[in-house]
């Protein structure tokens, strides 16, 4: 009774400013859920149930002796998600005072991050710097200079280094950042190419005198390599292929070891450049291993070359009546296995997103890799007849392929779950990350995205139609309390009129 007495006296612009209030409180939910799922990749409200409400519920915990097991096998599943995220050195970086900087001019805009920057810096300070450079002024200098964040501070530590004495890092510095065409860039090279190769001949013939000059030593071929490396760069860059080829196959061959530079991949390119397939499948042969990380180029290079042996007569529509050939199916393997390492890649070789200058790193099977790798290979792909046509009819096929979820994979390891946050850290903010697998919605952005609707359109019913939506909220309300007021009606028939009353009597 109570209850009709209190909902007959509510008015129309009650229900209004109920449905209303709702409906604002549920949009602002609403844009926090996505601002956080953008930026975060998951749902606040989720994260806050699993992490703070679940273990209040009871929720299992993972640290008890019954899962030990089961916390094992997450943390070996953690520690190769975090291996595999490693962040790598782009083997055809641009040069930033000739190509990034040039962009910048152009456009206004900076491709470079941060977070990229600040990764180039500590490479530098890896690999030209050592313990004992303090011994020589113009090295101490430099060694401040690869710290300094200004760029235009690091040019004048590399011009008052260079006033001491020919020093290499410092004509390295002002290729890299000073020089504003690639021909101003090696002429630098080649003279820090001059000062590098003394300095390495000498520390060769002391590096066994001590952990000193042995660190010296590695310094000093870090120098020497990064030098013909970036010269053999600018032969490519300038049309001097074959000239780059030769520079890059002779650095191979004088520093076998030094794999983790990649050089192989500028090799490949170059190669791919002149046409020469059969050096490319020779190289192939040798780094396409399974002993060896893989790349994107690796996998999409080994594609191309098997397509370009049936993409120039390859016809869908022929290959659905009469099947595929042998070679039509190696080369749709090989593709496969390419998307599979990096699904990234197909949508800028068909032109179906747009490229940027590629950052100074890379993330392996990431967004970053894939738009550092289409950049330099899309002419190539473009060479060869039919071959875009057979990446644009089967790519598509490999996600059929791939388990899902993605717990499993099907010819390489697991996608890695941290890639996206890597990509948006090296990448620059007016470029949309490329995500895989793509996330679908979290339930609570739905949900309040549905609230949010109906509460919404309530309001504007109730604004439009007071009488009619009073009558009906009514009515709905009443027929919400019905059980209640039914339920109240039997306890009072049941018990006495007077509980107090009765229970002083007893």
């Amino acid at each position: 009774m109570e209850v009709s007495m209190f909902l007959n006296t509510l008015t129309p612009k009650f229900y209004v400013a109920l449905t209303g209030t709702s409906s604002l409180i549920s949009g602002l939910i609403l844009i926090f859920e996505w601002w956080y799922f953008r930026k975060y990749g998951t749902s606040f409200i989720e994260q806050v149930s699993v992490s703070h409400l679940r273990p209040l519920l009871g929720g299992v915990d993972n640290s008890s002796p019954t899962n030990s097991n089961t916390s094992n096998g997450d943390a070996d599943s953690n520690r190769q998600s975090v291996s595999e995220c490693k962040v790598w050195r782009n083997p055809l970086n641009l040069f930033r005072g000739a190509e990034y900087n040039r962009y910048t001019w152009v456009t206004g805009r900076e491709p470079l991050t941060y977070y990229d920057m600040n990764l180039s810096a500590q490479d530098h300070q890896t690999f030209f710097t050592c313990d004992s450079d303090h011994l020589r002024p113009a090295d101490a200098i430099m060694q401040k200079a690869w710290r300094e964040r200004n760029p235009q501070a690091r040019i004048s530590a590399a011009h008052q280094s260079l006033e001491l004495e020919d020093c290499a890092t410092a004509s390295i510095l002002l290729a890299e950042e000073e020089a504003t065409t690639i021909v101003e860039a090696e002429k630098l090279f080649k003279q820090a190419l001059k000062a590098g190769e003394g300095c390495y001949r000498r520390s060769q013939q002391l590096q066994h005198h001590g952990a000193q000059y042995e660190a010296q030593h590695r310094r000093d071929t870090n120098v020497l390599v990064y030098i013909k490396r970036r010269l053999a760069m600018c032969s490519r860059k300038l049309g001097r292929t074959r000239e780059a080829v030769k520079m890059l196959r002779d650095l191979m061959k004088e520093f076998p070891l030094l794999s983790m530079f990649n050089i192989h991949e500028n090799l490949l390119e170059s190669l791919l450049e002149l046409q020469n397939y059969a050096d490319v499948q020779a190289v192939l042969a040798k780094y396409d291993d399974i002993s060896l990380p893989k790349s994107a180029t690796i996998c999409y290079t080994a594609a191309l070359l098997k397509a370009r042996a049936v993409s120039d007569k390859f016809s869908p529509e022929a290959a659905s009546r009469r099947g595929l050939s042998t070679a039509e199916m190696n080369a749709v393997e090989a593709i496969h296995r390419a998307v599979e390492f990096n699904p990234h890649v197909p949508k800028y070789l068909l032109e179906m997103k747009s490229l940027i200058l590629p950052p100074e790193h890379i993330l392996k099977r990431g967004d970053s890799e894939a738009i550092a790798y289409a950049f330099f290979h899309l002419q190539h792909w473009k060479r060869v007849e039919g071959a875009l046509n057979l990446l644009h009819c089967t790519w598509e096929g490999t996600f059929r392929m791939i388990p899902y979820p993605l717990e499993k994979g099907h010819l390489f390891y697991p996608y890695p779950i941290c890639t996206e946050t890597a990509d948006r850290e090296l990448l620059p903010m007016f470029h949309e990350v490329s995500v895989y697998p793509k996330k679908e919605l979290p339930f609570f952005i739905l949900f309040t995205a549905g609230l949010c609707s109906f509460t919404a359109m309530l309001a504007l019913l109730t604004h439009q139609f007071p009488e009619l939506m009073g009558v009906f909220a009514k009515a709905f309300l009443s027929t919400l309390f019905a059980p209640l007021n039914f339920i109240m009606e039997k306890v009072e028939s049941i018990l006495p009129s007077s509980l107090w009353h009765q229970l002083t009597r007893i």
